[in-house]
């Protein structure tokens, strides 16, 4: 018997070493930098690169969607071109993420030089070598577009606006330690994309600025790795301050018999968008969608009807999990 208790104990002690040392590990490659190239974008005063800026910040892009603060939600949804000074932020099952302030303050971007903001768009690394959560999927803007969103950026009034500091919780920080890395660009980056009523621009539109992708297809809360096939929706977001309730993303796809919009006509698609928001609880940026042009959104339903048709029922669009 006393074997047996001399054995238990250290086992009990070996597993409290690795216990420790699995906890040390985690706390210090949850800090580790990462390299990356600065890319050679630099800021234009030209007025037509600013305004492409302003189009695709307040658009397409919906930045104002996510680097807004709570109070500034009603005019988020009505599509105003509201102060970008950051501080919203997303509950998430490892910690609280808080969105950047944009504005050229002490506390956004001022410190920040273009090739810095460049980087953090195209390969998810910040300011201080940190991976960056993948929430701005933006990796293959083109040269052209990226350059008009900096030059845009830098037009704006800067706005004091002290955002506080991500909280990570210990899942969050062993997420970090051994699943984030920066996520860079899928392929070769195009100096630049010709606007164009096409499905070839729909598709650039859809999957490198309006995120249609990042949330019509099912991933993984946890590392936001995708988990099913691009635009047949099923992603499970979960819905602010509403622990346990989720909005289920529709299938995109032109199946005709699970596909959300399948039966839509053109001018289906771009009414839609200008009817707003009718689900309470959607995450779809639905303001500054608003702002789309005709043209565009018609790109990205030409594109949508070109990917393959997935047969995928995705239940309820709001789900309550216990």
């Amino acid at each position: 018997m006393k074997t047996f208790l001399r054995i238990l104990k250290r086992i009990g002690l070996i597993l409290l070493v690795i216990l420790v040392l699995f906890v040390a590990v985690v706390y210090i490659r949850a800090d580790r930098t990462f390299e990356a190239p600065l890319p050679e974008i630099s800021a234009s005063r030209d007025s037509a690169v600013i305004a492409r800026g302003e189009y695709l910040v307040y658009g397409p892009a919906h930045c104002a969607d996510c680097h807004t603060s709570r109070d500034q939600r009603a005019d988020v949804l009505a599509g105003k071109h509201v102060p970008l000074h950051g501080g919203g932020y997303f509950d998430l099952p490892f910690g609280r993420v808080y969105t950047h302030n944009l504005t050229s303050d002490a506390t956004g971007l001022l410190s920040f030089s273009d090739y810095e903001i460049a980087r953090s768009l195209r390969y998810g690394v910040a300011k201080d070598g940190h991976a960056l959560l993948d929430f701005m999927p933006f990796h293959n803007l083109s040269d052209e577009d990226l350059t008009a969103v900096i030059s845009f950026l830098r037009t704006l009034e800067p706005v004091k606006y002290e955002v506080p500091k991500t909280e990570f919780n210990f899942i969050g920080k062993a997420i970090k330690a051994f699943m984030i890395k920066p996520i860079g660009p899928d392929g070769e980056v195009a100096k630049s994309v010709t606007p164009a009523l096409s499905a070839e621009y729909g598709k650039y539109l859809a999957n490198s600025i309006a995120n249609c992708r990042g949330c019509h297809t099912n991933r993984s809360l946890a590392t936001g790795e995708y988990t099913g096939p691009f635009f047949a929706g099923g992603f499970h977001m979960p819905v602010d301050d509403k622990p346990g309730v989720f909005v289920v993303s529709p299938n995109l796809t032109p199946d005709p018999e699970t596909g959300h919009i399948a039966k839509w006509s053109e001018d289906d698609f771009v009414k839609r968008f200008r009817e707003g928001k009718k689900i309470p609880d959607s995450p779809m940026p639905w303001g500054p969608f608003s702002n789309f042009s005709d043209d565009d959104l018609r790109s990205i339903y030409r594109f949508l009807h070109t990917i393959e048709p997935v047969k995928q029922v995705n239940g309820p669009t709001i789900v309550v999990e216990n």
